[in-house]
């Protein structure tokens, strides 16, 4: 990944994404988790404070060693009990049907193989579990589309692999999972990656 990738941009991503418009989006996903957690791409653990008293455990998947030590503090005043379980959420290191929720925000815009990892959610969660998303994406209007698909290849190389023109509900309806709450918002202040996707899945029945 590179000095930047590994050092640089863990750092500019939890001040980019420590906003209080970005805490408020968070805590609107997150009031529905419940029981057994995993989140993918944890970071720094921006999310701990704002995860309700229903839930039991979070299994923090994060491949940044940087970003985990950003996080000692968030870890040390958690309000559940939080364990690693692992680096890679395209391979995600858990047996079946192990969580109650499945949360990601602001995370699958760089993971390489999204489809991969979307599938995994749906093989850990329960089968009336719930996957909670918040993500950037694709802007339904054409001409920020345009810009987004123009400004895709830097954006990959400045922010650690993030794309700008993913359409999460529509990757996750093709992994197994069915959207059942979708809602869209923007960051004030968010340029190409101000279009949001707000929402809820569950698992397609088998």
């Amino acid at each position: 990944m590179g000095l930047w990738g590994e050092h640089v941009v863990p750092r500019i991503t939890d001040v980019a994404l420590g906003t209080p418009e970005v805490r408020a989006l968070r805590e609107r996903v997150l009031a529905r988790a419940r029981g057994e957690v995993v989140e993918l791409g944890f970071g720094s653990g921006p999310t701990l404070p704002l995860y309700p008293a229903g839930v039991t455990r979070v299994r923090a998947v994060e491949p940044s060693a940087v970003a985990r030590r950003l996080g000692a503090r968030r870890l040390a005043e958690a309000p559940v009990p939080v364990e690693f379980a692992g680096l890679d959420g395209e391979d995600l290191d858990l047996p079946d049907g192990c969580a109650d929720t499945v949360v990601s925000t602001f995370t699958l815009c760089t993971i390489p193989d999204v489809d991969r990892a979307l599938r995994e959610v749906r093989r850990v969660l329960r089968p009336d579990g719930l996957f909670l998303f918040l993500e950037h994406g694709l802007s339904p209007d054409p001409r920020t589309a345009r810009w987004q698909y123009r400004l895709d290849g830097l954006q990959q190389r400045l922010a650690g692999g993030c794309h700008l023109t993913r359409d999460v509900p529509a990757l996750a309806g093709a992994s197994g999972l069915v959207v059942t709450d979708l809602v869209h918002d923007r960051l004030r202040a968010g340029g190409a990656m101000a279009h949001l996707a707000l929402g809820a899945a569950i698992p397609a029945p088998r």
